[in-house]
């Protein structure tokens, strides 16, 4: 196991849509970390259904949310497709940070970062428990009411709820 200090990590996730608990989480990250690379998921076969918005729409999103959130500039957004471990190691990233809402999350990450060990022993795994204020908060729950037509402004960065308005109508 390297000694080296971690000053790379990478913030992974499908972002289907980008919601305020993973603005959040990036954020935190962010004051834990120098340089963050928002990893997103091409995850084609997502629930067995594929994902809500293409891969270049969630890229897009996210990084106009990151600006509409008052973020640092300095925060990447990159998509991928493969396994985690090979990106980070293709970005020469330390780390993978997972935001854990309750046990649930606990114990299927626990299970990520333990295949992630296997395969890449000296990529750190860092959870960041979640703000109580987002801990109901998930895209499928995001999608899921914005799809019954209802308000989820509270829930998303603005960019994100415009273009859930634009997709599920009102």
């Amino acid at each position: 196991m390297s000694s080296e200090t971690i000053t790379h990590v990478v913030v992974p996730g499908t972002f289907d849509p980008v919601t305020l608990g993973h603005i959040d989480v990036i954020r935190r990250t962010r004051r834990l970390f120098p340089r963050v690379t928002v990893a997103v998921a091409a995850s084609a076969n997502k629930n067995g259904r594929g994902t809500t918005f293409s891969l270049e729409e969630r890229v897009e999103m996210i990084r106009e949310a990151l600006v509409c959130e008052g973020l640092p500039d300095d925060i990447e957004v990159a998509p991928f497709t493969g396994l985690l471990v090979s990106f980070a190691k293709e970005l020469g990233a330390g780390g993978v940070v997972k935001g854990l809402r309750a046990m649930t999350d606990f114990e299927y990450e626990l299970q990520q970062a333990d295949l992630n060990s296997h395969l890449s022993p000296d990529l750190e795994s860092v959870f960041v428990m979640s703000n109580p204020q987002y801990g109901y908060v998930s895209s499928s729950i995001v999608r899921e009411i914005a799809s019954m037509g209802s308000d989820v402004s509270t829930l998303v960065p603005a960019n994100v709820n415009e273009r859930l308005l634009a997709r599920y109508g009102r």
